[in-house]
Protein backbone atom coordinates (compact mmCIF):
# COMPACT_ATOMS: atom_id res chain seq x y z
CA UNK A 1 0.00 0.00 0.00
CA UNK A 2 1.43 3.49 -1.05
CA UNK A 3 0.91 6.31 1.19
CA UNK A 4 -1.80 8.96 -0.22
CA UNK A 5 -1.21 12.28 -0.06
CA UNK A 6 -3.83 14.32 2.22
CA UNK A 7 -6.26 17.34 1.56
CA UNK A 8 -3.43 19.24 3.46
CA UNK A 9 -1.15 18.09 1.51
CA UNK A 10 0.44 15.64 4.30
CA UNK A 11 1.38 12.22 3.70
CA UNK A 12 -0.16 8.60 4.94
CA UNK A 13 2.78 6.83 6.43
CA UNK A 14 2.30 3.32 4.83
CA UNK A 15 2.60 1.70 8.35
CA UNK A 16 -0.07 3.79 9.66
CA UNK A 17 -2.37 3.13 6.35
CA UNK A 18 -2.01 -0.36 7.11
CA UNK A 19 -3.31 -0.21 10.91
CA UNK A 20 -6.32 1.77 9.83
CA UNK A 21 -7.40 -0.31 6.68
CA UNK A 22 -6.93 -3.19 9.53
CA UNK A 23 -9.19 -1.73 12.05
CA UNK A 24 -11.69 -0.81 9.08
CA UNK A 25 -12.26 -4.45 8.27
CA UNK A 26 -14.19 -4.74 11.56
CA UNK A 27 -17.80 -4.27 10.70
CA UNK A 28 -18.72 -0.54 11.48
CA UNK A 29 -21.34 1.90 10.58
CA UNK A 30 -24.05 1.23 8.29
CA UNK A 31 -22.45 0.30 4.92
CA UNK A 32 -19.25 -1.68 6.01
CA UNK A 33 -19.05 -5.29 6.68
CA UNK A 34 -16.79 -7.57 8.07
CA UNK A 35 -14.38 -7.77 5.52
CA UNK A 36 -11.51 -10.17 6.94
CA UNK A 37 -14.43 -13.17 6.80
CA UNK A 38 -13.24 -13.25 2.98
CA UNK A 39 -9.91 -14.71 2.30
CA UNK A 40 -8.76 -13.11 -0.59
CA UNK A 41 -9.55 -9.69 0.93
CA UNK A 42 -7.82 -10.28 4.52
CA UNK A 43 -4.94 -11.61 2.63
CA UNK A 44 -5.05 -7.83 1.30
CA UNK A 45 -5.30 -6.32 4.31
CA UNK A 46 -2.59 -8.59 5.96
CA UNK A 47 -0.28 -8.18 2.90
CA UNK A 48 1.78 -5.21 5.09
CA UNK A 49 2.14 -7.05 7.81
CA UNK A 50 3.60 -10.18 6.85
CA UNK A 51 0.56 -12.55 5.08
CA UNK A 52 2.16 -14.20 2.09
CA UNK A 53 0.49 -13.44 -1.27
CA UNK A 54 -0.08 -17.34 -2.04
CA UNK A 55 -1.46 -18.06 1.21
CA UNK A 56 -4.74 -17.74 2.45
CA UNK A 57 -4.65 -16.86 6.00
CA UNK A 58 -5.60 -19.78 8.68
CA UNK A 59 -8.85 -19.58 10.65
CA UNK A 60 -6.55 -19.81 13.87
CA UNK A 61 -4.08 -16.78 12.57
CA UNK A 62 -7.68 -14.88 12.10
CA UNK A 63 -8.86 -15.33 15.44
CA UNK A 64 -6.18 -13.84 16.51
CA UNK A 65 -6.10 -10.77 14.10
CA UNK A 66 -9.67 -9.94 14.92
CA UNK A 67 -9.42 -10.27 18.74
CA UNK A 68 -6.03 -8.21 18.72
CA UNK A 69 -8.18 -5.71 16.25
CA UNK A 70 -11.00 -5.69 19.12
CA UNK A 71 -8.35 -4.50 21.65
CA UNK A 72 -6.50 -2.11 19.29
CA UNK A 73 -10.09 -0.68 19.08
CA UNK A 74 -10.82 -0.68 22.74
CA UNK A 75 -7.61 1.48 23.46
CA UNK A 76 -8.28 4.09 20.13
CA UNK A 77 -11.94 4.53 21.19
CA UNK A 78 -10.83 4.91 24.82
CA UNK A 79 -11.39 8.39 25.88
CA UNK A 80 -8.48 8.74 28.00
CA UNK A 81 -5.11 7.57 28.98
CA UNK A 82 -6.40 5.89 31.99
CA UNK A 83 -9.26 4.36 30.29
CA UNK A 84 -7.06 3.11 27.47
CA UNK A 85 -4.67 1.64 29.86
CA UNK A 86 -6.58 -2.12 30.27
CA UNK A 87 -6.59 -2.30 26.68
CA UNK A 88 -2.55 -1.66 26.27
CA UNK A 89 -2.56 -4.48 29.07
CA UNK A 90 -4.57 -6.74 27.13
CA UNK A 91 -2.29 -5.92 23.75
CA UNK A 92 0.63 -6.73 25.99
CA UNK A 93 -1.27 -10.16 26.09
CA UNK A 94 -2.16 -11.07 23.15
CA UNK A 95 1.63 -9.80 21.74
CA UNK A 96 3.16 -12.48 24.24
CA UNK A 97 3.59 -15.29 21.83
CA UNK A 98 5.49 -12.56 19.80
CA UNK A 99 9.11 -12.73 20.52
CA UNK A 100 11.22 -9.67 19.24
CA UNK A 101 14.73 -8.60 19.59
CA UNK A 102 16.41 -5.33 19.37
CA UNK A 103 18.81 -4.92 16.47
CA UNK A 104 21.32 -2.52 16.70
CA UNK A 105 23.49 -2.96 13.32
CA UNK A 106 23.15 0.30 12.27
CA UNK A 107 24.47 2.58 13.71
CA UNK A 108 23.15 5.18 16.75
CA UNK A 109 19.70 3.59 15.39
CA UNK A 110 17.63 0.74 17.37
CA UNK A 111 14.77 -1.75 15.67
CA UNK A 112 12.97 -4.28 16.67
CA UNK A 113 13.35 -7.33 14.75
CA UNK A 114 10.80 -10.61 15.38
CA UNK A 115 12.27 -13.92 15.74
CA UNK A 116 9.37 -15.68 16.78
CA UNK A 117 5.68 -16.71 17.15
CA UNK A 118 3.31 -15.77 14.33
CA UNK A 119 4.85 -13.61 11.74
CA UNK A 120 1.56 -11.83 10.81
CA UNK A 121 0.46 -10.64 14.59
CA UNK A 122 4.19 -9.63 15.21
CA UNK A 123 3.60 -7.36 12.08
CA UNK A 124 0.97 -5.83 13.61
CA UNK A 125 3.00 -5.80 16.72
CA UNK A 126 6.10 -4.41 15.11
CA UNK A 127 3.81 -1.47 13.24
CA UNK A 128 1.99 -0.65 16.05
CA UNK A 129 5.30 -0.15 18.38
CA UNK A 130 6.66 1.81 15.21
CA UNK A 131 3.54 4.40 15.09
CA UNK A 132 4.34 4.83 19.00
CA UNK A 133 7.79 5.37 18.48
CA UNK A 134 7.94 7.86 16.07
CA UNK A 135 4.54 9.48 17.79
CA UNK A 136 1.83 9.22 14.99
CA UNK A 137 -0.07 6.63 16.89
CA UNK A 138 -2.71 9.59 18.79
CA UNK A 139 -3.56 10.31 14.95
CA UNK A 140 -5.31 7.18 14.54
CA UNK A 141 -9.00 8.40 14.94
CA UNK A 142 -12.52 7.29 14.52
CA UNK A 143 -14.56 9.23 12.67
CA UNK A 144 -16.69 11.62 15.46
CA UNK A 145 -20.00 10.80 13.33
CA UNK A 146 -21.49 8.23 15.33
CA UNK A 147 -23.09 6.51 12.50
CA UNK A 148 -20.23 5.85 10.78
CA UNK A 149 -17.10 4.98 13.09
CA UNK A 150 -14.95 5.05 10.42
CA UNK A 151 -11.01 4.85 11.02
CA UNK A 152 -8.81 6.91 9.56
CA UNK A 153 -5.46 9.14 9.92
CA UNK A 154 -5.55 13.02 11.27
CA UNK A 155 -3.31 14.93 8.62
CA UNK A 156 -4.29 17.94 10.32
CA UNK A 157 -1.34 19.87 11.46
CA UNK A 158 -3.42 20.61 14.56
CA UNK A 159 -4.48 17.33 14.88
CA UNK A 160 -7.97 18.28 15.60
CA UNK A 161 -9.48 16.36 12.47
CA UNK A 162 -13.05 15.11 13.53
CA UNK A 163 -14.30 13.05 10.15
CA UNK A 164 -12.83 10.68 8.43
CA UNK A 165 -14.45 12.41 5.25
CA UNK A 166 -15.49 16.25 5.67
CA UNK A 167 -18.05 15.99 2.27
CA UNK A 168 -19.51 12.86 4.14
CA UNK A 169 -19.89 13.04 7.56
CA UNK A 170 -17.85 16.46 8.54
CA UNK A 171 -21.01 18.39 6.63
CA UNK A 172 -23.91 15.73 7.59
CA UNK A 173 -23.14 16.27 11.35
CA UNK A 174 -22.53 20.02 10.98
CA UNK A 175 -26.19 20.33 9.09
CA UNK A 176 -27.86 18.08 11.68
CA UNK A 177 -26.64 20.43 14.25
CA UNK A 178 -27.19 23.74 13.31
CA UNK A 179 -31.04 22.21 12.20
CA UNK A 180 -31.14 21.19 16.10
CA UNK A 181 -30.24 24.60 17.54
CA UNK A 182 -32.18 26.28 14.86
CA UNK A 183 -35.40 23.95 16.02
CA UNK A 184 -34.39 24.96 19.50
CA UNK A 185 -34.50 28.74 19.30
CA UNK A 186 -37.55 30.18 20.06
CA UNK A 187 -39.73 31.02 16.92
CA UNK A 188 -37.05 28.39 15.01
Amino acid sequence: MASEESDSGRRIPATAEAIVDLLNSRPHGPAFPETLQDPETASTVLRPFGQPAAERPSPQRMAKIRGLRTTLMDIITAPDSAEAAPGWARLAERASPVTLRQDFSEPGKVRLRQVGGDPVLGGITLAVAELISDGTWPRIRICANERCDHAFYDTTRSRTQRWHAYDTCGNKSNVAAYRARKKARPGG
